[in-house]
């Protein structure tokens, strides 16, 4: 029998029983450590240590990771908006290939693999979503018009959309773009007097039409219509001019017939629209916004909704109801649930051969399609379709219904389809409340509260959950909301509270019991409880939002500051523990910064013609005060309200110099110069005004000679630079367009304006 040999205990380490390498038996070893080892310890010590914390961190939270890879892809998307050409979209994708390719390359012996797997994820998901939006702006985007033109027009409708409460129809229509000849997508508006029955999808018509480019942002940071329009595939906007008329009619055929109801599903969505207005109408003591939210909740029509009550609705915090989306796919596949489960577990042959959860998913599913296709199929529908989906998959096979990893999974299927949809307000709220209410609920505080206890729960519980989480979504949600449209409500959450239950429980219930009873001619009854329960809706709204202290109003916020909470509050929502808490500090100092961010001091728009200067007591001049999307776009930029804020005329400022052509006066210790119409000036006297001015303001260029003391905005520098603000303390200036920015409908309007 042979011995066994042992290796000698000098080749071992003595701490891990690992044979050192590259020691062969027998060889001598050194008292301690070489110089040089300690050397490149010391140098490697506190890295190798924290990337073993961060190993151990990673490792115990399995179920935590797997959300940041869907953040690190919306990062990437957002990159590709706010990076400003095709240098930096290429250097971006270098540095992540570098990344994957340095951590993918270091460690063979196989230590540290979550932080290398986490390094080369987030750098490769960062890197698709870039690659993914890029590669959609050239696909699908749409080259503007070159500018304004009155033309007459041969166009085919592909769309049709009802707008009763601004007495109009909206169409998009396939056309030629009348100056280059090309097939171009436009939306054009038709006044309610020349709106004719055939105008419907698939017509064939002509009409002298005003066709202009999607506008870009009138200030830095507001709304810009020409990048929502470059990915939707519209080239031009504008008006009728004239009533339409008939070249070949649309769907159904004859003339004779272009009177009738057309099919399709449109035409169908337009006439269930019209019953719900017909049917609610008939209601005693219900306001017409009411049956105009009817009607949206039924087919997603908004267009019967006045402003009036929609401003309520958001200023309420309940706006979320009037964009079908989670909350009304969500009571749609509930209530196809809860039917399939209750009915079909009444009949033993169906609760013994079939798997009644598989059953009620395939059900729901089809509920969530058909209410999608329904309400128009518009893009936070199909979010919600998506979601639902994927919830009642998870139900189906026995998993958790609602967790971080499935919105994730929702959440990239969005962006992998529609990218641009990152930077739109509607992705950007759904998804940040959906996230805030289920990291809420499974919390560990939280989850306590609601379980289930030997004395019971108690009717209370639920009811504060409900409310707590109302206030956590509201309080995720204000920020956004004040980044977007500069105000926000502030009794969302105890509106919420009673809106939510009565839409879901009473509302949605209501309205398709209402909709299937009138099948039989039976809905009559059912069309009354409908009505009371909207207007009770409407009413909730009007009280939430009527008091003065109701709506907080502020300046458009930096970028930034909304970055900065954003990040603190994935950090909160996706981790767990204690190191969750972290995320406060970004998300407070984003808030604060936002909150406090002072209005601008001089506004003026892209064209010269609209400026707006405050004076030190926050009081907006401005030159042109008639009603209109400009002059509303100026107030909410410096955190006034429209309707009832405090502001006044150029011409009203004390000591004020005006004449045909020009504005002369003083503000916050600074000459200012406006132009007020084109007129003949004296080229000497213009010259010397300019030279006793420190800011010069005009729609036209002006003459070179022209050069006041502090800025010149004339046609030039506007063109270039689009509309702008500045700073009377500090100078700082800003303005909408950056010259450097490759952006496909940054480039088609900037060539568009200096034609």
């Amino acid at each position: 029998m042979v011995a066994p040999q042992f290796p000698k205990p000098d080749a071992f380490d003595g701490r891990s029983g690992i044979p050192i390498a590259g020691e062969p038996d027998g060889a001598p070893h050194a008292a301690g450590p070489s110089s040089s080892r300690l050397r490149q310890w010391g140098k490697r010590g506190s890295l190798s240590s924290l990337l073993n914390r961060a190993e151990a961190f990673l490792n115990a939270r399995p179920f935590e990771r797997m959300p940041w890879l869907a953040v690190a892809m919306l990062a990437g998307i957002g990159a590709w908006f706010v990076l400003p050409g095709a240098a930096e979209w290429l250097l971006a994708l270098g540095i992540c290939g570098v990344i994957a390719g340095v951590v993918a390359s270091r460690a063979p012996d196989g230590s540290h693999a979550l932080v290398r797997s986490a390094a080369i994820g987030l750098a490769t998901m960062f890197a698709v979503g870039l690659a993914l939006i890029w590669a959609r702006s050239e696909l699908v985007g749409t080259q503007p018009i070159g500018g304004p033109v009155v033309a007459p027009i041969t166009a085919t409708v592909l769309e049709r959309e009802e707008q009763p409460s601004r007495n109009r129809v909206r169409l998009l229509i396939a056309t030629r773009d009348p100056r280059e000849e090309r097939t171009i997508r436009a939306r054009i508006n038709i006044k309610a007097e020349d709106d004719r029955p055939f105008l419907r999808e698939g017509a064939n018509i002509a009409v002298r039409a005003r066709l202009t480019p999607p506008t870009h942002p009138v200030l830095p940071g507001a709304y810009d219509f020409a990048r929502v329009a470059w990915f939707d595939g519209v080239a031009a906007t504008g008006s009728a001019l004239d009533p339409p008329r008939l070249l070949t009619p649309g769907e159904g055929g004859g003339a004779a017939d272009a009177a009738e109801p057309g099919g399709g599903l449109g035409a169908w969505r337009r006439d269930l629209a019209r019953h719900v207005r017909e049917r609610l109408s008939t209601v005693a003591g219900i306001d017409p916004a009411a049956v105009a939210i009817g009607a949206t909740l039924a087919s997603g029509d908004r267009g019967a909704i006045d402003e009036i009550s929609a401003q309520a609705m958001r200023d309420a915090g309940l706006a979320h109801l009037l964009s079908i989306s989670g909350l009304h796919v969500g009571a749609v596949v509930a209530t196809a649930w809860f039917v399939v489960m209750r009915i079909g577990g009444l009949f033993p042959a169906v609760a013994l051969r079939w798997r009644l959860p598989i059953l009620a998913g395939a059900v729901g599913a089809g509920a969530a399609l058909g209410y999608t296709l329904l309400t128009g199929a518009a893009l936070p529908t199909i979010r919600a379709c998506i979601a639902s989906f994927l919830v009642l998959f998870a139900l189906s096979i026995g998993r958790q219904a609602l967790s971080l990893r499935l919105i994730a999974i929702a959440a990239m299927t969005i962006m992998f389809f529609w990218p641009e949809a990152v930077v739109g307000p509607s992705f950007q709220f759904s998804f940040a409340a959906v996230v805030a209410i289920v990291a809420f609920h499974n919390s560990a505080g939280m989850q306590d509260f609601l379980a289930r206890r030997e004395e019971g729960r108690g009717w209370w519980r639920p009811v504060v959950a409900l409310f707590l989480t109302g206030l956590v979504a509201e309080a995720c949600l204000s920020p956004l909301v004040l980044f977007h449209f500069h105000r926000t409500g502030v009794f969302g959450p105890f509106a919420n509270l009673v809106a939510i239950p009565l839409t879901t429980a009473l509302v949605m219930p209501l309205l398709g019991l209402s909709l299937t009873l009138d099948l039989i001619g039976l809905g009559g009854p059912v069309w009354m409880a409908t009505g009371w329960a909207l207007q009770a809706l409407i009413e909730i709204a009007f009280l939430a939002s009527g008091s003065e202290n109701s709506v907080i109003l502020r300046a458009q916020p930096p970028l930034w500051s909304i970055l900065l909470f954003a990040a603190g509050f994935f950090w909160c929502a996706l981790w767990s523990g204690r190191i969750r808490l972290y995320g406060l500090i970004p998300m407070g100092v984003g808030v604060v910064m936002l909150a406090m961010q002072p209005a601008p001091d001089l506004m003026i728009t892209a064209e010269g013609r609209h400026v707006a200067i405050a004076d030190e007591g926050g009081r907006i001049y401005l030159l042109r005060d008639r009603a209109g999307f400009t002059r509303d776009a100026l107030l909410e930029q410096a955190g006034v309200d429209p309707d009832i804020g405090n502001y006044a005329r150029l011409n009203d400022i004390p000591g004020a110099e005006c004449n045909r052509a020009f504005c002369r006066f003083e503000m916050r210790q600074r000459r200012i110069m406006v132009s007020q119409r084109r007129a003949t000036v004296d080229y000497r006297a213009m010259v010397a005004a300019c030279a006793d001015s420190d800011i010069v303001i005009a729609e036209w260029k002006l003459p070179g000679a022209c050069r006041p003391r502090i800025l010149k905005a004339d046609r030039a520098l506007l063109t270039r630079r689009g509309g702008m603000t500045y700073d009377f303390e500090s100078g700082a200036t800003a303005y909408a367009r950056n010259p450097r920015d490759g952006h496909g409908w940054r480039r088609s309007g900037a060539a568009a304006e200096m034609k």
